[in-house]
């Protein structure tokens, strides 16, 4: 009996002791921002400058979809313009000779008047010229009218031209493949030379320079970690070859891992965890999926 309680204390202090010599809190594995690029044109793939394991820059072309057809369409669409352009009315050039004719009948108008207030002339001969006047008025209104109908159609019809090429620009400008970030390429879907589709992902790319480590903690933890604390990163890199980062808590999840039970005991309670995500500078050693701990 003396001897298994000797055996029972052994054992103990040897799990206490293990506990003071933990250096971390917290376990899991490292992250990155992923981001997966996709054709937004259909064509072939004339140019695609991408690799495995290419570290490239933001904002870079990569790659080119076949633009011809969509080129042959905007230069259409350009030469229409120009003809309902072209086709727009001169008004003041077609109006002139009416306006020159309205202009000599109110002259006689007036020359009548004086003659008729002078007894030179009978009254019909102002009639006349009035009605003249009034005839000549009418033709001038409505070709006013119908020339500036003319020029409001072809406007909008220039317009939506506009927008015609306006979308085929946007359709030109996704052809080019560009980078939307700086990161390295984690996968390569597609090759030079194939047919792309909209939607069709063509590779995915990753923000290697400033990564995470998702870590659980159960909830007698949580209460002491708090959003922007500093805390420090190990990575493992096996063999005991470690790697000790300053982070930065960036996340902290709203809610446990694990569905809880209606009734739980203070054991089960225990036992949920929370994910927490840590934001740290990466100076090129740390990989995706590696193991690391978080001491808070």
């Amino acid at each position: 009996m003396k001897k298994m309680i000797v055996l029972a204390g052994a054992a103990l202090l040897l799990t206490s002791c293990g506990n003071r010599g933990k250096d971390y809190d917290a376990t899991g594995t490292f992250e990155a921002t992923e981001t997966t690029v996709y054709a937004e044109q259909n064509g072939a793939l004339l140019k695609f400058d991408v690799n495995e394991g290419d570290e490239l820059s933001a904002h870079v072309e990569v790659g080119l979809i076949d633009t011809t057809q969509t080129w042959l369409k905007m230069q259409q669409l350009i030469v229409t313009r120009e003809v309902y352009q072209n086709q727009k009315p001169d008004l003041q050039r077609q109006v002139a000779a009416t306006r020159q004719q309205l202009a000599k009948a109110q002259q006689e108008q007036k020359r009548y008047k004086e003659l008729v207030a002078d007894g030179a002339a009978p009254s019909k001969m102002l009639d006349d010229a009035t009605s003249q006047v009034q005839v000549l008025q009418r033709q001038l209104d409505a070709q006013i009218s119908a020339l500036s109908n003319s020029t409001r159609s072809l406007d909008k019809q220039v317009a939506a031209t506009d927008v015609q090429v306006q979308q085929l620009q946007d359709q030109l400008r996704k052809c080019h493949i560009v980078t939307p970030a700086e990161g390295t390429v984690l996968e390569k879907y597609v090759e030079r030379g194939e047919f792309v589709a909209i939607g069709k992902p063509l590779f995915k790319m990753a923000d290697t320079r400033q990564m995470f480590i998702r870590a659980y903690v159960t909830s007698s933890q949580l209460k002491d970690i708090q959003l922007g604390q500093k805390v420090k990163v190990y990575a493992d890199f096996g063999d005991g070859q470690k790697r000790d980062y300053e982070g930065t808590v960036a996340w902290i999840s709203s809610r446990s891992e694990f569905t809880p039970k209606t009734i739980l005991t203070d054991d089960e309670r225990a036992d949920l965890v929370y994910a927490v995500k840590v934001a740290f500078p990466n100076d090129g050693y740390v990989k995706i999926g590696m193991y690391g701990e978080v001491k808070f």
